[in-house]
């Protein structure tokens, strides 16, 4: 009766491997994070990575295998990792071909709110001029189902966008109408603050299944603070209107952002129980961004970078220990990066994709018939920049703009795989381009890599994740619970 030989017998030797593209960067004083093409990752100590940079690593460590699982290495003449790597890389990329989801119609600049961060160059309530018409309705429209998307998401936004609510009237009834020819799946989201909410609006919204997206910034003195109102009552018809909306629609109906400010700062805790008390499921902990009245009130310099970071590892703590208590409640932001880091999916939100979400993920088409890249491109335009200005319905075709330099510029010069920083950077398949973020920073679509605060953000936020899935299985078990769900 034979026997089987020893396992080295069937081994290949030390260094026959081939290495297969990944960079890596260090988590820990003695810890690197290793990444794939397709974000595959592990995280090893010093002598791990030396070893495997200078094909020494011997066959029978267990971190071999683990290595060719995840297409780090090959052994010789192997095919079938090149195959899997082009596979995944496919699906990552798969979006792409369905091209512009989303369509943001703004269809009015007035507000009734007068928040000192507004990233809008918002109007008051009287001025009608700043009101989207059907002509620039129906033309804008027309372009949105050029799209081959066969998902077509369109958001009305503002100013306040109730104030304008026969306009939003008129754009889902066409759509609807051109529909029937083009049978996309339709979907129609009203970015509102709830205070001008009423039952005729909500009676609309549930005959035409409309997804309310609002905003909550915290308790009631801080929301007030943030969203100030003429009668200080932001923050009591918020909650008149999320109650009405609620009954109407469902619960789940209306999902809630807040902005972090400078009065934000120490109370993420209290921000928190706030959206759990209302029912919130998760919260996302975002900051200021670079543009509009955010600018012009010098809100957004009001807290830098590192700053923002101690208040967001503060709420995620907080958040892991509510879910070890037994309470279910998520990190939205955290939730899309560990989608990125965890399965082979792209959660689609435009701030971390590459190629950037400009144009070819969400386009923007203003009251005025302006067409831009993003909602953040036409917060810039408020400011006086247009570069990200692609065109207008009334005077150009959808592919002058879809086909305008301003965008394939700005995608070509940010496209993270061949960007200096971006294409050696271990977290490079995690990451976005964001080209509009670092224009209105550095007037530069790809930036000054070592000073973007894009960056700094991002970089720190992966690695703070990565390090506590390194260190705790249960709170690794809970991240990918928020990855599968997002």
């Amino acid at each position: 009766m034979s026997k089987f030989q020893q396992i080295q017998f069937y081994s290949n030797e030390a260094g026959t491997y081939e290495l297969l593209p990944f960079n890596f960067d260090k988590v820990s004083d003695d810890r690197y994070v290793i990444t794939n093409l397709v974000g595959e990752y592990l995280t090893i100590d010093t002598k791990s990575l030396q070893d495997i940079v200078n094909h020494e690593l011997s066959p029978t460590n267990s971190l071999y295998s683990k290595l060719r699982s995840k297409q780090f290495i090959r052994e010789p003449d192997e095919a079938y990792p090149i195959e899997l790597l082009a596979l995944k890389l496919r699906t990552r990329f798969a979006r792409l071909a369905n091209f512009t989801n989303l369509h943001i119609f703004v269809v009015t600049l007035r507000c009734d709110h007068s928040c000192p961060y507004c990233q809008v160059s918002r109007q008051s309530e009287d001025k009608a001029s700043f009101d989207m018409t059907t002509e620039m309705a129906d033309k804008s429209l027309a372009m949105v189902f050029r799209s081959p998307s066969p998902a077509i998401k369109i958001e009305f936004q503002g100013g306040e966008p109730l104030l304008n609510f026969e306009m939003i009237k008129y754009v889902v009834t066409s759509a609807k109408k051109l529909n029937i020819a083009h049978q996309r799946n339709l979907a129609f989201v009203i970015a509102t603050t709830l205070s001008l909410i009423t039952e005729e609006i909500l009676a609309f919204c549930k005959e035409h299944n409309i997804v309310i997206s609002t905003s909550l910034d915290g308790p009631e003195d801080l929301h007030n603070a943030n969203r100030p109102r003429p009668n200080k009552d932001s923050y009591q018809r918020f909650i008149d209107g999320l109650e009405k909306t609620r009954a109407s629609l469902g619960y789940n109906q209306v999902s809630a952002l807040m902005t972090t400010t400078d009065k934000s700062l120490p109370r993420v805790k209290e921000i928190i129980d706030e959206y759990l008390r209302l029912g919130f499921k998760g919260i996302f902990l975002r900051p200021l961004s670079p543009y509009g009245f955010a600018i012009k009130t010098k809100k957004f310099m009001s807290y830098n970078t590192e700053r923002w970071l101690e208040f967001y590892k503060e709420g995620l703590d907080y958040i892991i220990q509510l879910n070890k208590n037994g309470v279910e409640f998520s990190e939205y932001y955290s939730a899309l990066v560990l989608k990125k880091m965890m399965t082979s999916s792209d959660p689609g939100y435009v701030d971390l994709m590459n190629p950037a979400g400009i144009g070819i993920a969400a386009i923007v088409f203003n009251y005025d018939g302006n067409v831009y890249a993003s909602d953040e491109s036409r917060m810039l335009a408020e400011m006086g920049d247009t570069t990200f200005l692609l065109g207008n319905v009334l005077t150009n075709t959808y592919e002058e703009i879809i086909l305008s330099d301003k965008l394939l510029d700005a995608l070509d010069e940010s496209f993270t795989l061949s960007a200096p920083m971006c294409s050696e950077c271990a977290f490079e398949t995690y990451c976005g381009a964001e080209p509009v973020y670092h224009h209105a920073i550095h007037k530069d679509f790809l930036a000054r890599k070592p000073e973007s605060e894009f960056c700094k953000r991002n970089m720190t936020t992966f690695k703070h994740l990565i390090n506590i899935m390194d260190n705790d299985s249960e709170k690794k078990s809970l991240f990918m619970d928020w990855a599968n769900k997002c």
